[in-house]
C-alpha cells in the first residue's frame, strides 16, 4: 500500500506530513515508557523483520497480491508508540534506499501505514483481550482479529486522503469499494502472519510480548478426589484423653495458579532472562525471508497498485526521486542475476533497518534512563532537605 509521488496533491501531502511528524513526536515520547533494556534492541529487530516480511508478496486474487503492513505486529510485540516508530523507520528505509513509496508521499504513508494501522490494531487487540483476560490463547486470537481489521482500516484512510487530495478525477465510491474489498483479503494474510509470529514468541518468551503483559494463565481448579483429614485442634493436658478424633473431610476444590516459569513474574532483584536467543532467531528469520524467500514472492501488483491501474488513479504518478538508487526496486545495480541481486538487496535492507531502528530506540531508551536518574536525584535531594 505504498503511495507513490503524484497520487496526492501538494497541500494534502503537506498536511499529512504534519500529521505524521506530530504522531512520530508523540510516539518518541510515549516509547520512553515502553522501552526497557531488552525492548530497545528487540524493537530494532521488529522493524527489520517487518521490512523483510513486506518483501513477501502473497497472491490474494486474480492478478493481485498483498503484503504485510506490520502495524498490528509491531504494536502487540513492542507497544503502540514504539510500533508507530518501527513502521515509520521501515517506510523511511524503503523510500530512501529502495524507491518504494514516494518521498513527497512519506507523510501519507506514515499516517496511513504506521499510525492508522497501529492505533486501530492496538485498540482492537485490547478490546478482544478483555473478553478473556486470563487466557494466553486470547492473545493469539486478539492478534489475529486486530491485524485483520487494521488493513481495511488503512484502505479506508487512504480513500479519505484521496478524497481530499487525489490528483485524478475518479469516483470516490468506486475507489472505496475496490480498496476495501481487496484489502479485506489482504487482511487475512496479515492476520495469519501476525498471529503466527506473536504465537511463536508467546510459546517461548511471553514476557517479551508487550501486549501480553499482565496476562497470566487461567487459574487452575484442582479437585481432590480422596478424603482429606484435618488435624484435630490441640487439646489441653486434662482434656487430652477425651479429645475426639478428627472426621474425614469431603472432597474440596483447591484453587492454585500454575507454576510455569514463563508465566511467573521474576522476583525482585532477580537477574532478567536474556533475550539473545530470541533476537538471534528473529534476525535469522528476517535474513532468510529477505535474502532467500523473497525471490519466490508474487510478482503481481499489490492491492493499491491494482486498484490504481483499474480505476485510473495512477495517471499522474511521478518518477521517484531515488529511482536511480543502487538498490532501487529491491535489486542491486549492475548484478544481472535476479536471485542474487534481490537477495543481496534484501539482506542490505534488513541490516540498514536494524541499524537505524536499533539506534533510534537505544537513544530513546537512554533518554528515559537519564530522565529517571534526574527524577531519582531530585527526590533524594528533596528527602534530604526535609
Amino acid at each position: 500500500m505504498h503511495v507513490p509521488d503524484g497520487f496526492i496533491d501538494a497541500p494534502v501531502s503537506v498536511a499529512t506530513g504534519a500529521v505524521a511528524a506530530a504522531a512520530v513526536a508523540v510516539s518518541l515520547r510515549g516509547a520512553r515508557r515502553e522501552l526497557d533494556e531488552q525492548a530497545a534492541p528487540l524493537a530494532g529487530l521488529v522493524a527489520a523483520f517487518i521490512f523483510a516480511v513486506q518483501m513477501l508478496n502473497f497472491p490474494v486474487a486474480a492478478g493481485t497480491s498483498g503484503h504485510l503492513l506490520g502495524g498490528a505486529l509491531a504494536a502487540i510485540l513492542v507497544g503502540p508508540y514504539t510500533g508507530v516508530l518501527c513502521v515509520s523507520v521501515v517506510l523511511l528505509m524503503q523510500g530512501v534506499l529502495f524507491a518504494d513509496g514516494g518521498l513527497t508521499a512519506l507523510g501519507v504513508n506514515i499516517t496511513d501505514m504506521a499510525v492508522v494501522t497501529t492505533v486501530v490494531a492496538y485498540g482492537v487487540f485490547r478490546a478482544v483481550l478483555k473478553l478473556a483476560p486470563n487466557r494466553r490463547r486470547t492473545v493469539t486470537v486478539a492478534s489475529f482479529t486486530a491485524a485483520l481489521l487494521s488493513v481495511p482500516a488503512a484502505a479506508i484512510a487512504f480513500t479519505g486522503i484521496y478524497a481530499l487530495g487525489g490528483t485524478t478525477d475518479v469516483a470516490i465510491g468506486k475507489v472505496f469499494t475496490a480498496m476495501v474489498g481487496v484489502h479485506i483479503l489482504i487482511g487475512i494474510g496479515e492476520a495469519a502472519i501476525t498471529a503466527l509470529t506473536v504465537g511463536a514468541v508467546m510459546a517461548v518468551r511471553p514476557d517479551l510480548v508487550h501486549g501480553a503483559r499482565g496476562v497470566t494463565a487461567r487459574r487452575l481448579e484442582l479437585r481432590t478426589g480422596a478424603p482429606v483429614r484435618t488435624p484435630a485442634p490441640a487439646a489441653s493436658t486434662e482434656n487430652a484423653g477425651s479429645a475426639a478424633p478428627s472426621a474425614p473431610a469431603t472432597a474440596r476444590t483447591v484453587t492454585a495458579a500454575p507454576a510455569a516459569k514463563d508465566d511467573a513474574d521474576p522476583a525482585p532483584g532477580a537477574p532478567r532472562r536474556s533475550a539473545r536467543r530470541v533476537w538471534a532467531v528473529g534476525l535469522g528469520a528476517a535474513l532468510l525471508c529477505a535474502g532467500v524467500v523473497s525471490f519466490y514472492a508474487s510478482a503481481s501488483p499489490d492491492g493499491l497498485e491494482k486498484v490504481a491501474q483499474d480505476k485510473g488513479i495512477d495517471r499522474k504518478t511521478e518518477d521517484h526521486a531515488a529511482k536511480d538508487s543502487p538498490l532501487a526496486d529491491y535489486g542491486v545495480k549492475d548484478i544481472s542475476d535476479a536471485r542474487l541481486s534481490g537477495g543481496l538487496a534484501g539482506v542490505i535492507g534488513v541490516g540498514a533497518t536494524l541499524a537505524v531502528g536499533t539506534g533510534v530506540f537505544v537513544v530513546v531508551r537512554r533518554r528515559r534512563a537519564d530522565a529517571d536518574h534526574a527524577d531519582h536525584t531530585a527526590n533524594a535531594d528533596h528527602a534530604e532537605a526535609r
